[in-house]
């Protein structure tokens, strides 16, 4: 039983999150290349603005902005998934090569498949998910050990190995494509928000709608994993069937994220942290807290990195990064 202390903190901690959020979102909606004036934000929405105001909010600015809230939910409980399944405190989507895995997919799909644009856009999470699980397998083999199972810390080494090696073949793919798809790759690669249209949120919004429920549902699962192997064993859990499951469940998760935003780190990482420093470890109350602050996260880091430098600004991969290598620096002397 959680305390109802705890629970009064919780909802008091998501409510301040989602105030934050608003305050984010209508923030970077009134910024950008094409300043929108504040006062003419809500005419806007009322459908009262002018071509060029309707353009900038509803076909550029907002469905930018959704997408990034949802791929840093996304990221951020992947980061939460993967913390709890392999009870490692360094463990990310970006940092152990899933987010690699399903960078090469897409870059092979995107390089040589004939498939025609309108397609493209629903089947990018698909690809992305395919990569990543494959990838994710090969991790899990090599970190697993008979004798002693998973091992977390070998997992972390492995992932990081497989994450160079895979920029490495990400590299030999797009050294003798067309200059237009070696943009678009660096363009991933940097972490760049790239999916900004309507059709993206429609290709990420049904992920999340299934797999965020799920994850809470398995909140309590998540819970036991974190004990060590015989504890949980003693009061009945499948490890090995439990840990696939929710592995699937984080691979998903973070593959539809990349698959519209590019090789983002770092969220899954640091989201997770924040959210138990403020509700503890109980899953069923941090990860909730987690999934807002990892949206929130990296819709600060879109906003200001695209007004930074103009036009294109900064890919909000890199604004991540600046903070999050210091963090995981940090987190890898502490532990």
């Amino acid at each position: 039983m959680i305390h109802p202390a705890l629970l009064k903190k919780q909802r008091i901690i998501l409510a301040v999150l989602l105030a934050l959020i608003i305050f984010t979102i209508v923030i970077g909606m009134g910024i950008g290349y094409s300043s929108l004036s504040y006062d003419r934000l809500i005419p806007t929405f009322l459908g009262q603005g002018t071509f060029k105001e309707e353009f900038v909010l509803f076909s550029v600015r907002l469905p930018r902005i959704i997408i990034t809230l949802l791929a840093g939910m996304a990221l951020a409980l992947s980061g939460a998934i993967l913390q709890g399944i392999t009870r490692n405190d360094l463990a990310d989507p970006g940092i152990i090569g899933i987010n690699s895995g399903a960078g090469v997919a897409i870059t092979v799909f995107f390089l040589f498949s004939p498939i025609e644009a309108g397609s493209f856009v629903y089947l990018l999470p698909l690809v992305a998910f395919a990569g990543a699980l494959l990838t994710a397998c090969i991790i899990y083999m090599f970190a697993y050990n008979k004798n002693a199972g998973l091992q977390p810390v070998r997992l972390v080494l492995v992932g990081v190995g497989f994450s160079m090696a895979l920029s490495g073949v990400m590299i030999v793919l797009i050294s003798s494509a067309e200059r237009a798809k070696v943009d678009f790759i660096a363009k991933w690669l940097a972490g760049n928000i790239w999916g900004t249209d309507w059709p993206f949120i429609l290709a990420i919004l049904p992920w999340l709608a299934v797999l965020i429920p799920f994850t809470l549902y398995k909140a309590n699962r998540l819970n036991l994993l974190g004990l060590s192997e015989p504890v949980a064993i003693g009061v009945g859990v499948s490890i090995e069937k439990e840990r696939i499951v929710l592995l699937l469940a984080a691979v998903a998760l973070a593959a539809s994220a990349v698959s519209v935003t590019g090789g983002i780190s770092f969220i899954g990482l640091m989201a997770p942290h924040i959210a138990k420093a403020l509700v503890g470890p109980r899953n069923q109350l941090f990860l909730p807290v987690a999934i807002l602050i990892g949206g929130w996260l990296l819709v600060v880091a879109d906003t200001i990195g695209r007004n930074l430098v103009e036009p294109d600004g900064i890919p909000a991969g890199i604004m991540v990064a600046l903070i999050g290598a210091p963090y995981f620096m940090y987190l890898l002397l502490k532990k």
